[in-house]
């Protein structure tokens, strides 16, 4: 049963209705495509048997809504919910702190790591789900019968996962390290607000100098000031390769700016000034420090013993390697050994993995003479 809520006497009245329901399922449907912010559209809700959709764009009172999910005592079960606590909390200030998060549990569970929910149904109870309303305009009224069943599709699996899930976890003796993942996860989504040194996100920025990156830093900064003053994509301002681009020639003048690659004739009079000024003030900014190169081509063979031994980790605990380590904390690794003093990553040097993830790759490094 699927109940259409435009009102806010109607959604006030959902709210009652839920208040003492232990676990809900949520979901949001958003559009974020040529935009800074996400534009949010509806909210599914399912307390196991019945599903209400919530019409974002007819409500104007979200109180009720707002006491309901942030409710302590109320479990919310998502999948892949990291977007949709950012979406919540962007356009409705809206911030769940007992969440239960499917594709989460499916990972430490090992039933299969970054499921999306379409597979992880399938996956879990033999169900082909159809996809196609995924990129549809939720934006659009009146919504068709097709994205409205979509919609409530998105939560109607969550309880029965949950609960299978949580058994799972429960026997396999992972609670304890679903609970560190998930203060993680909420950890992640606060910190995507910080876009400081948005310069170290881009690629090819070791390349450059002191002086490059110091300018470089001060163009991505301003680019973030405008994409948000304007609520438009950062790309939608200045592309990543034109800043790394800017940032290596330091143009001075108006005509150095011609010829860049990806950088139109309107852009660049729209903005070329402006970006001619901020090069020049970052003359006056404390320089930033040089990147660390990629490591050497000599080092790949230890990078493999390292992966190899988080292969036999994964296997002996029954875990996917990915939920080990990644790519980076690795290069981190053994970056820092290279320079006489290993430093783990914060994440490997703390809970579950302090125990089972640690110890086997500092076994790689004691057995090597690459160091």
């Amino acid at each position: 049963m699927i109940d259409w809520i435009d009102s806010d006497s109607a959604l006030q009245q959902m709210c009652q209705q839920l208040s003492q329901v232990p676990k809900l399922a949520v979901d949001t449907e958003f559009i974020r495509t040529d935009t800074f912010y996400p534009k949010i559209a509806l909210i599914q809700i399912s307390d196991g048997e019945q599903c209400w959709l919530i019409d974002v764009l007819a409500i104007e009172d979200f109180v009720p809504l707002k006491a309901l999910l942030e409710n302590p005592d109320q479990q919310l079960i998502f999948h892949a919910c990291a977007e949709d606590l950012e979406v919540l909390e962007y356009a409705l200030d809206i911030r769940p702190s007992s969440i239960f998060d499917t594709q989460l549990a499916a990972g430490i569970a090992n039933i299969g790591y970054c499921m999306g929910y379409a597979r992880l149904v399938d996956s879990m109870f033999d169900v082909s789900l159809d996809k196609q309303e995924t990129r549809s305009d939720w934006l659009a009224r009146p919504l068709t019968q097709r994205q409205l069943d979509y919609a409530a599709v998105d939560v109607q699996y969550l309880h029965a996962m949950e609960k299978i899930l949580a058994k799972a976890l429960a026997e396999q003796q992972r609670e304890d390290w679903f609970a560190e993942e998930t203060q993680a996860l909420f950890s992640l989504v606060e910190g995507r607000k910080d876009h400081s040194q948005y310069y170290l996100r881009l690629k090819g920025a070791w390349r450059l100098g002191v002086k490059s990156l110091t300018a470089l830093n001060r163009l991505c900064d301003w680019r973030e000031n405008t994409a948000r003053a304007s609520n438009s994509p950062r790309a939608h301002i200045i592309k990543d390769s034109v800043l790394i681009e800017l940032a290596r020639r330091l143009p001075s003048a108006q005509e150095q700016l011609h010829g860049i690659e990806d950088w139109y004739p309107r852009s660049v009079k729209r903005h070329g000034q402006t970006v001619l000024k901020q090069i020049a003030d970052s003359a006056n900014d404390s320089p930033v420090p040089v990147m660390p190169q990629p490591l050497p081509k000599s080092i790949s063979v230890l990078m493999r013993e390292m992966r190899d031994s988080m292969g036999r980790v994964a296997q002996d605990i029954h875990i996917p390697q990915e939920f080990l380590c990644n790519k980076k904390e690795l290069e981190s690794i053994l970056r820092s050994s290279m320079e006489g003093q290993c430093q783990w990553p914060e994440r490997l040097n703390q809970g579950w993995r302090l125990e089972l993830v640690q110890p086997a790759l500092q076994e790689v490094l004691d057995s090597t003479e690459a160091l």
